[in-house]
C-alpha cells in the first residue's frame, strides 16, 4: 500500500505492507483478542460471584477501550491507505473476533 507523508516540507510517497496472512489474515486486530482473553481470565479468576463485580472492572474497561480503538484505527487506516485498505478489509472481514466481529 502506498501513502504520502510530509517530511521537511516535501511530500514523500512511501510504501508499506498490509498483512493479510497469519494472525492478520484472521482478523485485522486479532492481537486484541489475546489481550482480552487474558484480561477476562484474570478477572474471572477473582471469582466475581463471591467478590462482587469490582474484579470485572478491568476486563470491562479494556473491552470497551479496545473495541473503540479498533474502530478508530479503521478510520485512520482508511484515510492513510485509501483503496488499498478497502481491498484489505474485504480480504480480512473481521476486526477482532473471527466469525463474530
Amino acid at each position: 500500500a502506498t501513502y504520502t507523508i510530509v517530511d521537511g516540507g516535501k511530500r514523500v510517497e512511501k510504501k508499506s505492507l498490509l498483512l493479510a496472512s497469519g494472525f492478520w489474515g484472521v482478523a485485522r486486530h486479532f492481537h486484541y483478542f489475546f489481550e482480552l482473553t487474558a484480561a477476562w481470565s484474570w478477572c474471572l479468576l477473582a471469582n466475581p460471584l463471591v467478590n462482587g463485580v469490582l474484579p470485572l472492572s478491568y476486563a470491562i474497561f479494556l473491552t470497551i477501550l479496545l473495541f473503540d480503538r479498533a474502530k478508530r484505527d479503521e478510520g485512520k487506516c482508511l484515510k492513510k491507505y485509501g483503496k488499498d485498505y478497502q481491498k484489505y478489509a474485504e480480504m480480512v472481514k473481521y476486526l477482532i473476533i473471527p466469525g463474530v466481529y
